[in-house]
């Protein structure tokens, strides 16, 4: 199984580098279905996997300026002290067992895994939804203070769930700050750097202990796809390919949810 989650892994990475989206979404599915590692595990190993791919995909965009760099830094702020105040001081303190009555149990990995098919679902509209429909959405003034606000909730959603959240920052960053969506994406790639980055120093800062060796070849797997995503970017429309991965991640949504309560 090893062998395909690592092929897998390349494929979340080429994902990353088309279409800037989608990339912890399928991390911590592969880890926790492929690789058969605990949700609770899966967020920390997605927060340092995704954390260093974006990393590399801002870098590109970056060369590029594609990257607002002040209103990236102003959502990143709210939102990266929200992941590292989850990872450090919240996520370990929720008891593995939450409720318990007859043959009944809510478990910490459920509500993970509960929460996380939520959010594959709400992503799927963000990625389904055309350039053209959200650039209709653009509002005359910038409002930073919304910005803010959507910095805290996706800070949390990340620091709870290990996923970048980029598919609320797009939209948030095209709405709200006036950002063409291809400044937006890099934009966003920024954010979700620094976001799962801190997240990964709240997680190692309380005592966190990971397997290296795994987590750099699927972090080796991940980065080769950025770049092979990154240059086939520039000869395939990646908004071209957007609505087909949406629709892929809302199956994946409904089956997680109906896998982690009907079929258990």
């Amino acid at each position: 199984m090893e062998i395909i989650g690592f092929g897998l892994a390349f494929l979340i990475g080429i994902t990353l580098g088309l279409i800037g989206a989608g990339g912890s979404i399928l991390t911590v599915t592969v880890l926790v279905y492929i690789m058969g590692i605990s949700p609770t595990t899966a967020t920390t190993y997605s927060l340092f996997i995704v954390g260093i791919s974006s990393l590399v995909g801002s870098i590109d965009y970056l060369r590029k300026g594609l990257v607002d760099i002040r209103k990236g830094l102003f959502f990143s702020f709210p939102a990266f002290v929200m992941v590292f105040t989850m990872r450090k001081f919240v996520m370990h303190r929720i008891p593995e067992v939450i409720y318990q009555s007859g043959d009944f149990t809510f478990t910490k990995n459920l509500m993970i895994m509960l929460l996380f098919g939520l959010l594959m679902i709400g992503a799927s509209y963000s990625i389904i939804k055309s350039r053209k429909e959200a650039n209709d959405l653009i509002k005359t003034k910038v409002s930073y203070w919304v910005i803010f606000l959507e910095g805290i909730i996706v800070g949390a959603l990340t620091g709870f769930v290990g996923a970048g959240g980029g598919f609320m920052i797009i939209p948030a960053l095209v709405i709200f700050a006036q950002l063409p969506m291809k400044e937006a994406v890099g934009t966003s790639l920024l954010i979700i750097t620094i976001n799962s980055l801190f997240g990964a120093i709240g997680d190692f800062s309380a005592g966190v202990v990971l397997d290296w060796g795994f987590l750099l070849k699927f972090v080796g797997c991940t980065i080769s796809g950025v770049l092979i995503g990154s240059y086939l970017s520039k000869r395939v429309d990646g908004e071209k390919l957007k609505p087909a991965f949406g629709w892929f991640i809302l199956v994946m949504g409904c089956w997680i949810i109906i896998k982690e309560t009907v079929l258990k």
